[in-house]
Protein backbone atom coordinates (compact mmCIF):
# COMPACT_ATOMS: atom_id res chain seq x y z
CA UNK A 1 0.00 0.00 0.00
CA UNK A 2 2.59 2.44 0.88
CA UNK A 3 4.71 1.64 -2.60
CA UNK A 4 1.43 2.22 -4.30
CA UNK A 5 0.62 5.42 -2.70
CA UNK A 6 4.66 6.81 -3.64
CA UNK A 7 4.51 5.72 -6.89
CA UNK A 8 1.31 7.82 -7.91
CA UNK A 9 3.49 11.43 -7.18
CA UNK A 10 5.94 10.42 -9.14
CA UNK A 11 4.19 9.61 -12.08
CA UNK A 12 2.58 13.16 -11.78
CA UNK A 13 6.08 14.73 -11.20
CA UNK A 14 6.63 13.40 -15.02
CA UNK A 15 3.44 14.59 -16.14
CA UNK A 16 4.24 18.09 -15.64
CA UNK A 17 7.35 18.06 -17.84
CA UNK A 18 6.04 16.20 -20.47
CA UNK A 19 3.21 18.30 -21.23
CA UNK A 20 5.66 21.24 -21.16
CA UNK A 21 8.17 19.51 -23.42
CA UNK A 22 4.96 18.63 -25.99
CA UNK A 23 3.71 22.37 -26.13
CA UNK A 24 7.62 23.03 -26.70
CA UNK A 25 7.93 21.24 -29.80
CA UNK A 26 4.41 21.97 -30.80
CA UNK A 27 5.56 25.86 -30.97
CA UNK A 28 9.07 24.78 -32.39
CA UNK A 29 7.44 22.93 -35.25
CA UNK A 30 4.99 25.09 -36.22
CA UNK A 31 7.26 28.06 -36.60
CA UNK A 32 9.18 26.00 -38.57
CA UNK A 33 6.24 25.00 -40.69
CA UNK A 34 5.74 28.33 -40.63
CA UNK A 35 9.23 29.80 -42.17
CA UNK A 36 8.52 27.16 -44.79
CA UNK A 37 5.75 28.54 -46.06
CA UNK A 38 7.41 32.28 -45.63
CA UNK A 39 10.14 30.66 -48.00
CA UNK A 40 7.53 29.53 -50.40
CA UNK A 41 5.85 33.44 -50.37
CA UNK A 42 9.17 34.44 -51.01
CA UNK A 43 10.81 32.65 -53.93
CA UNK A 44 7.18 33.59 -55.44
CA UNK A 45 7.74 37.25 -54.31
CA UNK A 46 11.16 37.14 -56.16
CA UNK A 47 10.38 35.75 -59.20
CA UNK A 48 6.88 38.22 -59.73
CA UNK A 49 9.58 41.22 -59.19
CA UNK A 50 11.75 40.13 -61.39
CA UNK A 51 9.86 39.28 -64.33
CA UNK A 52 8.11 42.54 -63.43
CA UNK A 53 11.55 44.35 -63.62
CA UNK A 54 12.89 42.81 -66.64
CA UNK A 55 9.46 43.05 -68.59
CA UNK A 56 9.65 46.15 -71.66
CA UNK A 57 7.80 49.41 -69.85
CA UNK A 58 4.29 50.35 -71.11
CA UNK A 59 2.28 53.27 -71.34
CA UNK A 60 2.15 54.33 -67.06
CA UNK A 61 -1.45 53.91 -66.24
CA UNK A 62 -4.21 56.89 -66.76
CA UNK A 63 -6.43 58.33 -64.18
CA UNK A 64 -9.14 56.12 -65.25
CA UNK A 65 -7.09 52.90 -64.16
CA UNK A 66 -5.75 54.45 -60.47
CA UNK A 67 -8.54 53.03 -58.54
CA UNK A 68 -7.42 49.26 -59.40
CA UNK A 69 -4.30 49.77 -58.63
CA UNK A 70 -2.27 48.38 -55.83
CA UNK A 71 1.43 47.07 -54.51
CA UNK A 72 -0.02 43.43 -55.12
CA UNK A 73 -0.93 44.08 -58.79
CA UNK A 74 1.63 46.79 -60.22
CA UNK A 75 4.60 47.41 -57.81
CA UNK A 76 7.73 47.01 -60.01
CA UNK A 77 5.53 47.45 -63.17
CA UNK A 78 8.51 49.06 -65.91
CA UNK A 79 6.56 52.38 -67.31
CA UNK A 80 7.50 54.76 -69.98
CA UNK A 81 5.54 58.64 -70.27
CA UNK A 82 6.62 61.85 -71.25
CA UNK A 83 5.66 64.80 -68.91
CA UNK A 84 6.78 68.08 -67.70
CA UNK A 85 8.50 68.35 -64.44
CA UNK A 86 7.06 71.10 -62.71
CA UNK A 87 9.87 74.02 -61.94
CA UNK A 88 10.52 74.40 -58.54
CA UNK A 89 8.47 71.53 -56.93
CA UNK A 90 10.93 69.38 -55.28
CA UNK A 91 11.31 67.29 -51.92
CA UNK A 92 14.17 65.96 -50.56
CA UNK A 93 13.52 62.45 -48.66
CA UNK A 94 16.92 61.57 -46.51
CA UNK A 95 18.30 57.91 -47.10
CA UNK A 96 21.46 56.23 -46.20
CA UNK A 97 21.72 53.94 -48.63
CA UNK A 98 18.69 51.73 -50.58
CA UNK A 99 18.47 47.73 -51.02
CA UNK A 100 17.43 48.26 -54.70
CA UNK A 101 20.05 50.62 -55.95
CA UNK A 102 23.48 48.74 -55.80
CA UNK A 103 25.15 52.63 -57.52
CA UNK A 104 24.06 54.12 -53.70
CA UNK A 105 25.76 54.71 -50.84
CA UNK A 106 25.86 56.66 -48.40
CA UNK A 107 23.71 59.57 -46.81
CA UNK A 108 22.21 61.55 -48.97
CA UNK A 109 18.73 62.51 -50.70
CA UNK A 110 15.91 61.19 -52.70
CA UNK A 111 14.46 63.81 -54.84
CA UNK A 112 10.45 63.65 -55.13
CA UNK A 113 8.70 66.25 -58.16
CA UNK A 114 5.83 66.36 -59.50
CA UNK A 115 5.45 65.22 -63.77
CA UNK A 116 2.18 66.53 -65.83
CA UNK A 117 1.20 64.40 -68.52
CA UNK A 118 -0.38 65.26 -71.40
CA UNK A 119 -3.77 64.67 -69.95
CA UNK A 120 -3.35 67.17 -67.05
CA UNK A 121 -2.80 64.34 -64.52
CA UNK A 122 0.14 64.77 -62.13
CA UNK A 123 2.55 61.41 -61.24
CA UNK A 124 4.99 61.83 -58.40
CA UNK A 125 8.57 60.94 -60.08
CA UNK A 126 11.79 60.15 -57.83
CA UNK A 127 14.25 61.89 -59.65
CA UNK A 128 17.36 59.48 -58.00
CA UNK A 129 19.43 60.06 -55.66
CA UNK A 130 21.34 63.67 -54.23
CA UNK A 131 24.46 63.08 -52.28
CA UNK A 132 24.41 64.92 -49.00
CA UNK A 133 26.95 67.85 -50.43
CA UNK A 134 24.70 68.41 -53.20
CA UNK A 135 21.72 69.27 -51.23
CA UNK A 136 21.22 73.08 -52.47
CA UNK A 137 19.14 73.26 -55.54
CA UNK A 138 21.62 75.57 -57.28
CA UNK A 139 24.53 72.77 -57.21
CA UNK A 140 22.33 70.46 -59.94
CA UNK A 141 21.01 71.82 -63.41
CA UNK A 142 17.34 72.60 -63.89
CA UNK A 143 15.17 70.60 -66.69
CA UNK A 144 13.15 72.35 -68.70
CA UNK A 145 10.46 71.07 -71.11
CA UNK A 146 8.94 67.65 -71.28
CA UNK A 147 11.15 64.44 -70.82
CA UNK A 148 10.70 61.45 -71.91
CA UNK A 149 10.84 59.11 -68.52
CA UNK A 150 11.72 55.58 -67.87
CA UNK A 151 11.27 54.04 -64.65
CA UNK A 152 9.50 51.39 -62.39
CA UNK A 153 5.78 52.04 -59.93
CA UNK A 154 6.61 52.00 -56.30
CA UNK A 155 3.72 52.42 -52.96
CA UNK A 156 4.36 54.83 -50.71
CA UNK A 157 6.36 53.54 -47.82
CA UNK A 158 5.22 53.82 -44.05
CA UNK A 159 7.61 54.66 -41.29
CA UNK A 160 8.34 52.98 -37.82
CA UNK A 161 8.16 53.99 -34.78
CA UNK A 162 11.28 55.98 -34.60
CA UNK A 163 11.21 57.31 -37.71
CA UNK A 164 11.38 61.41 -37.17
CA UNK A 165 8.34 63.49 -38.81
CA UNK A 166 8.42 64.97 -41.83
CA UNK A 167 10.24 69.13 -42.19
CA UNK A 168 7.67 70.83 -44.56
CA UNK A 169 9.50 73.72 -43.99
CA UNK A 170 13.20 72.39 -45.32
CA UNK A 171 11.54 70.28 -47.70
CA UNK A 172 13.06 67.44 -45.71
CA UNK A 173 11.03 64.20 -45.39
CA UNK A 174 11.84 60.70 -43.90
CA UNK A 175 9.73 57.96 -45.51
CA UNK A 176 9.26 58.03 -49.34
CA UNK A 177 5.32 58.80 -48.84
CA UNK A 178 4.93 61.02 -51.94
CA UNK A 179 0.96 61.24 -50.92
CA UNK A 180 2.17 63.11 -47.77
CA UNK A 181 4.66 65.38 -49.43
CA UNK A 182 1.84 66.17 -52.49
CA UNK A 183 -0.31 66.97 -49.61
CA UNK A 184 1.88 69.43 -47.55
CA UNK A 185 3.19 70.75 -50.87
CA UNK A 186 -0.16 71.96 -52.54
CA UNK A 187 0.51 69.30 -55.58
CA UNK A 188 -3.13 68.38 -55.83
CA UNK A 189 -4.12 65.05 -56.82
CA UNK A 190 -1.81 62.89 -58.08
CA UNK A 191 -1.34 59.20 -58.80
CA UNK A 192 -1.50 56.43 -55.82
CA UNK A 193 2.13 55.14 -57.47
CA UNK A 194 4.83 57.31 -57.65
CA UNK A 195 7.92 55.83 -60.41
CA UNK A 196 11.67 55.30 -59.89
CA UNK A 197 13.43 56.90 -62.83
CA UNK A 198 15.68 54.74 -64.24
CA UNK A 199 16.18 56.98 -67.17
CA UNK A 200 17.46 59.57 -68.56
CA UNK A 201 20.03 60.80 -66.83
CA UNK A 202 19.53 64.49 -66.33
CA UNK A 203 22.38 67.03 -67.23
CA UNK A 204 25.02 67.11 -65.11
CA UNK A 205 23.98 63.58 -63.65
CA UNK A 206 22.13 64.95 -60.52
CA UNK A 207 19.99 63.58 -59.14
CA UNK A 208 20.76 60.37 -59.85
CA UNK A 209 18.65 57.85 -61.45
CA UNK A 210 19.54 54.19 -62.03
CA UNK A 211 18.34 50.75 -62.54
CA UNK A 212 16.30 48.84 -59.88
CA UNK A 213 17.91 45.73 -58.90
CA UNK A 214 15.63 42.46 -56.71
CA UNK A 215 17.96 41.16 -54.15
CA UNK A 216 15.89 40.39 -51.50
CA UNK A 217 17.23 38.12 -48.58
CA UNK A 218 15.92 34.23 -48.59
CA UNK A 219 16.73 32.71 -45.34
CA UNK A 220 13.65 31.39 -44.54
CA UNK A 221 15.37 27.40 -45.03
CA UNK A 222 18.23 28.23 -42.87
CA UNK A 223 15.13 30.05 -40.25
CA UNK A 224 13.20 26.13 -40.86
CA UNK A 225 15.95 24.05 -40.20
CA UNK A 226 16.90 26.16 -36.94
CA UNK A 227 13.62 25.98 -35.38
CA UNK A 228 13.21 21.90 -36.40
CA UNK A 229 16.55 21.91 -34.81
CA UNK A 230 15.01 22.94 -31.21
CA UNK A 231 11.78 20.94 -31.34
CA UNK A 232 13.91 17.39 -32.34
CA UNK A 233 16.36 18.57 -29.04
CA UNK A 234 13.97 19.82 -26.67
CA UNK A 235 12.12 16.22 -27.54
CA UNK A 236 15.92 14.47 -27.38
CA UNK A 237 16.75 16.15 -23.59
CA UNK A 238 13.13 15.33 -22.61
CA UNK A 239 13.77 11.41 -24.00
CA UNK A 240 17.12 11.62 -21.65
CA UNK A 241 15.48 13.64 -18.55
CA UNK A 242 12.41 10.92 -18.44
CA UNK A 243 15.12 7.90 -18.85
CA UNK A 244 16.92 9.15 -16.11
CA UNK A 245 13.66 9.97 -14.25
CA UNK A 246 12.51 5.96 -14.80
CA UNK A 247 16.11 4.66 -13.52
CA UNK A 248 15.87 6.53 -10.42
CA UNK A 249 12.61 4.98 -9.51
CA UNK A 250 13.61 1.85 -10.99
CA UNK A 251 17.38 0.95 -9.59
CA UNK A 252 18.29 -2.20 -10.36
CA UNK A 253 18.33 -5.12 -8.11
CA UNK A 254 21.83 -5.34 -5.93
CA UNK A 255 23.52 -8.31 -4.44
CA UNK A 256 21.22 -9.57 -1.34
CA UNK A 257 17.82 -8.29 -2.57
CA UNK A 258 16.95 -11.65 -3.72
CA UNK A 259 15.08 -14.44 -2.27
CA UNK A 260 16.88 -15.48 0.72
CA UNK A 261 17.43 -19.53 0.23
CA UNK A 262 15.96 -21.75 3.74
Amino acid sequence: MDNRAAAAPRRRGLLVPALLAALGCAILASLGTWQLERKAWKESLIDTLGRRLAAPPTAVPPPSQWASLDAGNAEFRHVRFAADLEPGQEALVFTSGSAFRRDVSGPGYWLFAPARLADGSRVVVNRGFVPEARRDPAARLRVTGPVEIVGVMRWPERGGLFTPAGDPAHDLWFVRDHLEIAAAKNWGVVAPFYVEQEAPIPPGGLPQPGMLTIDLPNNHLQYAITWFGLAAGLATVFMFYARAQWRERHPPAGPGTGPSLP
